[in-house]
């Protein structure tokens, strides 16, 4: 067996009694890395990496964590490692500092192994925008890992490594997880800082861990969260994700929203998440449809606030401070426009053009400012519900991971992939992906599961409660039975 495949406890038994080295856990997952065909990763540190093993040889392990091999989406920064953002853009900048998560790693004695593939600026839900072309799933390397973590949720379904963190905008954490059967966790908004997060809409975005199970994610999350003063929208809370987990989750209270299992959700998908409440009624949950305001609305909101944000972010690519630069330009203005045509993919454009429009003028008036304000409608929402359920649940995706080779001719099949996933980032909430089965093609189905603001740990405790009893194999390198 793989050290990799082990259990984290198992893993930190054998780093505590020096049976083995951190060396061999990065040999091992470059190993496993470089083996696959997936496309997961753009840049691979090794050298970094085998530097940083060497040094913990001696150190005392004083944490689950230490030593263990973690992927870091390439849209955070890395001091002295190239951070593409997947866009020619930027195919050649190298930060100057780490952002604020890749300090924390690094001070838990995590080692980083490579940046992983992404939708080009986190534009996308199939990582296909990317300039250096789509990480493929796993389970079927033929259909696509979802997006824009697509590179992260790879790596991680394939056991090349136990730990990678995402960015979640749109549900670009959960949607991929969903697609590759992991645990992804997008975390209440200012739970984790997003210093040195190249920004696509500041509003929204929010970093988040994507590990195997649930209790790897917990712990993730306790190393990654926290305040930081360089980010003036970070929360001061500490706690110890894991605290609840093993927890009895009898009593609880559970609403699925009609939207989420109307038909614009495959029948076999709305069929798993049935059987899971079962499961859940099992378990001494209730489990109650309701009706909700709004998130019929979610999609076209995230489309008027996020592209709007983008465009305002995307204004630092100027091809005069950093990354790509046209040659030759003729004067100012061939360098603006000259480094934008080249330097930007053609989803990326059209994002910021339409955002641009969402913002001239007596547009945002009519548009931006009024998405913002049935937003807060919408977060409105999600708090009622809070008051009388501990969680909302329902599918993560609409379908299974579909063919890498189906058409990108339709710019809203983007968001409708999100569809199910996007309400989260509009009320600042919490949600996690956690597969419950497989469909007739042995594609993973994920659930997500929603608690109100900093209720992580409560998220944790229903989620670790049901992967128990579902005990799925979710190793799409082992085969056999999956439970389904």
């Amino acid at each position: 067996m793989k050290y990799l495949d082990k259990s984290i406890i198992e893993i930190n038994k054998l780093l505590k009694e020096k049976k083995i080295k951190p060396i061999d856990l990065v040999e091992e997952a470059y190993e496993n890395i470089e083996s696959s065909d997936l496309n997961a990763y753009i840049t691979l540190t090794k050298e970094e990496a085998y530097q940083k093993a060497k040094e913990l040889e001696d150190k005392e392990v004083d944490s689950l964590l230490f030593g263990l091999p973690i992927a870091v989406k390439d849209n955070i920064c890395t001091k002295g490692v190239l951070t593409t953002c997947a866009s020619h853009m930027l195919d050649n900048f190298v930060p100057i500092y780490d952002a604020t998560v890749v300090e924390k790693i690094n001070n838990a004695n995590m080692i980083i192994i490579g940046k992983t593939n992404m939708d080009e600026f986190a534009m996308g839900s199939s990582s296909r925008t990317s300039y250096f072309g789509a990480p493929h799933n796993p389970w079927d390397t033929n259909k696509i890992s979802g997006g824009s973590s697509g590179g992260s949720a790879s790596t991680i379904a394939a056991r090349d490594v136990l730990f990678a963190l995402g960015s979640d905008t749109g549900g670009s954490i959960r949607q991929p997880a969903s697609y590759t059967g992991i645990v992804g966790m997008k975390p209440t908004y200012g739970r984790v800082s997003r210093y040195g997060l190249i920004a696509f809409a500041s509003s929204l975005d929010q970093i988040g861990p994507m590990t195997k199970n649930v209790y790897e994610n917990a712990l993730l999350l306790n190393v990654i969260s926290g305040h930081d003063d360089k980010d003036l929208t970070s929360a001061n809370k500490e706690e110890d994700f894991t605290r609840l987990i093993g927890k009895d989750v009898k009593g609880m209270k559970i609403a699925i929203p009609n939207f989420f299992v109307s038909d614009i959700v495959d029948k076999e998908i709305i069929a798993k998440l049935k059987e899971t409440v079962k499961v859940l009624e099992k378990l001494g949950a209730t489990v109650d449809y309701v009706d909700m305001k709004y998130l019929d609305n979610a999609v076209t909101l995230y489309q008027i606030i996020a592209m709007g944000e983008a465009s305002s972010n995307l204004a630092r690519f100027d091809g005069i401070r950093y990354g790509h630069s046209k040659e030759n330009p003729e004067d100012i203005k061939d360098v603006y426009f000259g480094t934008r045509a080249e330097g930007f993919g053609k989803e990326v454009k059209r994002r910021i053009m339409v955002g641009s429009y969402l913002l001239s003028g007596e547009n945002a008036r009519e548009y931006f400012y009024k998405a913002l304000s049935i937003r807060d409608d919408m977060k409105q929402e999600f708090t009622n519900i809070f008051k009388d359920y501990d969680f909302v649940i329902g599918p993560t995706t609409t379908t299974t991971a579909y063919l890498l080779t189906d058409p990108m001719d339709d710019p809203s099949k983007s968001f409708m992939d999100d569809v199910l996933v996007i309400p989260v980032n509009m009320a600042g909430i919490p949600g996690l992906n956690m597969p419950i089965g497989f469909d007739k093609n042995h594609m993973p189905i994920g659930m997500q599961i929603i608690a109100n603001s900093f209720e992580e740990a409560k998220i944790y405790q229903l989620a670790s409660a049901l992967e128990k009893e579902l005990n799925l194999e979710l190793n799409p390198n082992a085969g056999g039975d999956n439970n389904d």
